[in-house]
């Protein structure tokens, strides 16, 4: 029971309904001890005052008798300078300490009274007051502390009898309503949730905000939007594990062909056209490249990318060679200008080949945006390098990226800008960088054009060599 919620909430309205009970109990028996003071003075002036009124000639067993109904031991009246011992009797013992209650605080009363209630006894004690209804000047008893003591005691055993009740109805009913109002739909939350859970393809099981509970309404909401949100990246994956399987199919013939073309381009190195010795050798390195990323078709079907192995690369020949590949793709008139630029002796250390894949997308992708809006311009690749990492940026004079497009820039088939493509050029070349230890971000976009940054960290541990 104390292990649920409703069972520590029923047990702490308990304590809180007690505490409070506590701080009532503490005033309450300073009232209930000065009342019962106040009223054993009141008796004693009345059976002084009718005394007075016989002439103060009055039988001892009267006297007695009068002294036991007010509850006291003696009576000491001051009706003008003089004081008078009106009634009295034998006393048990002596006066022990003495109470004014003609001017007490708050605090004094009931510490006084908390000190009364832990300490049976027996006393005597005096208790100085004033007469009610101008009686005289000062009124003064004695009285045996142990009759108050007793009261006291039944006082607080009332007060904690009818605390434990109030605590008992109290808790129950707050044990009720937070039972209906608060475990109960987190428990039908908890029961939705894993009825989603046991099929989560199943759009019938996602839940729908019935709460008018605020809180309990946001939480059911917000729960929704993750189902929708898991199911659609559900149905995504399957999707990636059935192209994945679509593609494993594909790659044992594509090598086969890329192999033939491979050779054939081998054979054009030898014709001695000058335009063919400049192209060729191009051709065969991109063929080779094709290739080596059919060879991997596998492990990206299984999400996987290999480990890049890392040697130096030097930053301005393969710069050029990207540029120069991509220019390829340029028609005349088009005004587009690609240019490498980097300190010649600038050396990075990564995988070449996953490098080039990464700063090739880049540039393809600004190529085909600007030839894309009709416009020239230049793209640059910029190599530098900081104390700690290396920096290569692709910058172009292109129209910038559509706010659409940035928002899932590096999400598979959702970041696509160009019409037909798939949106996996990004969050492959992403994969690629991060495994580096590097980063891939959009440092800038607009009107004036867009850059791209990778970053490469420079220490060993973070390259993973």
């Amino acid at each position: 029971m104390f292990s649920s919620l409703s069972g520590r909430f029923l047990v702490l309205t308990i304590l809180f309904v007690m505490l409070a009970e506590v701080l009532i109990f503490v005033p309450s028996i300073a009232r209930f001890r000065l009342d019962y003071l106040t009223e054993r003075m009141e008796r004693a002036q009345i059976a002084s005052l009718a005394l007075l009124g016989t002439g103060g000639m009055v039988d001892p067993e009267l006297e007695h008798e009068l002294l036991q109904n007010a509850g006291v031991l003696n009576v000491v009246l001051r009706r003008d300078e003089l004081r008078q011992l009106v009634l009295s009797s034998e006393m048990p013992a002596a006066v022990s300490r003495t109470v004014d209650l003609r001017d007490v605080s708050t605090l004094s009363l009931m510490g006084e009274a908390l000190a009364r209630f832990v300490d049976p006894g027996p006393d005597v004690i005096r208790v100085i007051g004033e007469p009610a209804l101008g009686g005289g000047l000062q009124i003064e008893i004695a009285l045996d502390t142990r009759p108050l003591h007793r009261a006291m005691l039944d006082y607080g055993l009332n007060i904690l009898v009818l605390s434990a009740a109030i605590s008992a109805i109290t808790a129950a009913f707050l044990f009720l309503a937070v039972r209906s109002l608060m475990v109960l739909p987190i428990k039908r939350l908890v029961a939705q949730m894993n009825r989603y859970a046991a099929a989560p393809e199943d759009a019938r099981r996602m839940i729908e905000p019935t709460s008018r509970i605020r809180e309990l309404h946001e939480a059911e909401t917000s729960l929704r939007d993750l189902e929708q949100q898991l199911s659609q990246s559900l149905r995504q994956k399957e999707r990636l594990a059935q192209l994945g399987a679509a593609v494993a199919k594909i790659a044992h013939d594509l090598r086969n062909i890329l192999t033939t073309a491979t050779l054939l381009g081998d054979r054009l190195e030898r014709v001695e056209d000058p335009t063919v010795k400049r192209v060729a050798p191009k051709l065969v390195a991109s063929l080779a490249r094709a290739a080596s990323l059919t060879e991997g078709t596998l492990a990206f079907g299984r999400a996987e990318e290999a480990s890049p192995r890392l040697e130096p690369v030097p930053a301005l020949p393969f710069l050029r060679e990207v540029c120069e590949a991509e220019a390829l793709a340029v028609r005349e008139g088009q005004g587009i200008r690609i240019e490498a630029e980097a300190p010649p002796q600038l050396t990075v250390r990564a995988d070449r080949e996953q490098l080039y894949r990464v700063v090739g997308n880049l540039v393809r992708n600004a190529r085909q945006a600007m030839q894309a809006a009709g416009r020239g311009g230049t793209i640059r690749a910029v190599a530098a390098e900081t104390p700690r990492a290396w920096v290569i940026e692709v910058r172009d004079d292109g129209p910038g990226l559509p706010p659409k497009a940035r928002e899932n820039l590096f999400e598979a088939f959702r970041g696509g800008v160009r019409k037909g493509g798939t949106g996996l050029g990004l969050p492959i070349a992403a994969e690629l960088v991060r495994g580096h230890g590097g980063t891939l971000e959009l440092a800038r976009t607009g009107p004036e054009g867009t850059v791209f940054r990778v970053t490469l960290p420079r220490g060993e541990t973070a390259l993973g060599v």
